[in-house]
């Protein structure tokens, strides 16, 4: 068995299944059992170690060669795949939920694997390559067959696109800085297109219009995924960037860059969740906020960035997928993600709310939610620095809890005289329900995902040291 083929091509393999499937909840079981496998394989079978069972001996290799170019997942991976496909199996199981399994899942696996691949492969620029890919198929993910195509998803694929010529040609200048550091002005040129290719990747401000557009126009539920697995893949892609290149790992210019653009992701997402009366749009500037989140802890590198940012990845996909799980029920039953049109809908639907508001929460850093404890190291590191860049984050978390706050009142308060009932079925209870517990659990034990973090920087040679 090769670790290439059992976490990049099975789950290729498992796609082109479930397009074969017409029942919905078959296809949930598919992805969702496929996704737990390989996260328990990767959490438990040590690559390019032979195991013994009875009379056969059994070993993963690491590589393997595709038209030339080396493909290797090693040991210092297998943390990164196991939370990875962990948290896909979580996501999958969820979009029966949702009632987008035939999209999500069959599209959600060829992404993930793209996006794995792009970690893998050598030479390393061939990444940027694979990623585009993925965004690709991002489309037929957020736009049903027959539907027209929103502004949102058309500025996702240009903006993403753009992304990828900055990152090939700052790619190639690359080793000749390397080669020659005395020559200062091929490291402006490749600094700025460095930098021009990761805004347009991270969609650093002004460059995240199109997150809330696409927020308002598409399904919560898939927006959210996007939203999810494309940052923190775009985050290693930094990572690996910055470890193969000491110039750019001792620059000080970079850090202070990553700072300032993710204080003003942070600061305006905030500010503007506070005045959404639309809960997708909420969702996408959250989502911007947990970006701004990303850069501020790489800002930290080298001295414990690596290790924050990678902390901040489980609270975030966890917020996230509930926030949205939770929007789909109420989108089901009211039609729309007004917060006029959901005025009351508490009193009907109070798990779905309850959901919500406590992933709207945890998004804010709330104390004894998922977010907090994290948010908390973040700002002990960041305070050593600058007291001004925890005032101007403050503002930001300010405002995510500011719209937390108008989310409950407004779907709680009614004029009309309604009884309060349960009327989620048992599956939506069940999911929302283990959702809003691990982020209880994650809030107030939050040392129960450090051993999944133990060896994960030692996956960049330079930064996890």
């Amino acid at each position: 068995m090769n670790a290439i083929f059992l976490w990049i091509i099975i789950p290729v393999l498992a796609a082109g299944l479930t397009l074969l499937i017409n029942r919905q909840q078959h296809i949930v079981i598919i992805g969702g059992i496929v996704s737990a496998i390989l996260a328990l394989t990767a959490a438990f079978i040590p690559v390019d170690l032979a195991l013994r069972f009875g009379p056969f001996s059994y070993k993963i290799t690491s590589s393997l060669q595709i038209l030339g170019r080396s493909l290797t997942l090693g040991q210092e991976d297998q943390t990164g795949l196991g939370i990875i496909y962990g948290l896909l199996a979580f996501w999958f199981f969820g979009s029966g939920v949702a009632q987008v399994s035939r999209r999500l899942v069959p599209f959600g696996l060829v992404i993930t694997s793209l996006l794995v691949a792009s970690f893998a492969v050598d030479p390393f620029l061939y990444a940027a390559l694979l990623i585009e890919m993925a965004v690709l198929l991002s489309i037929p993910l957020l736009v049903p067959f027959g539907k027209p195509v929103s502004r949102g998803v058309i500025r996702f694929l240009i903006y993403q696109t753009l992304a990828m010529p900055f990152i090939l040609f700052a790619g190639w200048l690359l080793p000749g800085v390397e080669a020659s550091p005395g020559d200062l002005a091929l490291a402006i040129q490749s600094t700025i297109m460095l930098s021009l290719g990761f805004a347009f990747l991270f969609s650093v401000f002004p460059l995240y219009s199109w997150i809330p557009m696409l927020s308002e126009d598409n399904h919560p539920y898939i927006v959210s995924f996007i939203l999810w697995i494309l940052p923190t893949i775009a985050m290693l892609f930094v990572l690996g960037f910055l470890d193969r290149y000491s110039w750019l790992r001792n620059s000080e210019t970079i850090p202070q860059a990553l700072r300032i653009a993710g204080l003003i992701m942070v600061v305006t997402g905030g500010i503007w969740a506070a005045f959404q009366n639309h809960l997708g749009r909420m969702l996408g500037y959250a989502a911007i906020v947990e970006t701004g989140f990303y850069l501020l802890a790489l800002s930290l590198l080298p001295e414990t960035g690596v290790e924050i940012a990678f902390r901040l990845t489980i609270p975030r996909a966890l917020t996230m997928a509930i926030w949205a799980l939770s929007l789909s029920v109420l989108q089901s039953k009211a039609g729309s993600l007004n917060l006029l049109h959901l005025k009351g809908i508490a009193r009907s639907y109070p798990v779905a709310t309850i959901g919500l508001t406590l992933a709207q929460l945890s998004a804010a850093g709330f104390p004894l939610t998922a977010g907090f404890p994290f948010r908390l190291v973040l700002l002990e590191k960041l305070s050593t620095q600058s007291l001004t860049t925890i005032f101007w984050i403050l503002i930001g978390i300010f405002g995510l809890l500011a719209g937390a706050i108008r989310t409950m009142t407004n779907l709680s308060t009614t004029t009309e005289n309604i009884p309060w009932q349960l009327n989620e079925d048992i599956y939506q209870t069940v999911l929302i329900g283990v959702g809003i517990l691990t982020l209880f659990a994650l809030g107030l034990f939050p040392q129960i995902v450090h051993p999944f973090f133990r060896y994960l920087p030692v996956a960049f040679e330079h930064l996890g040291h």
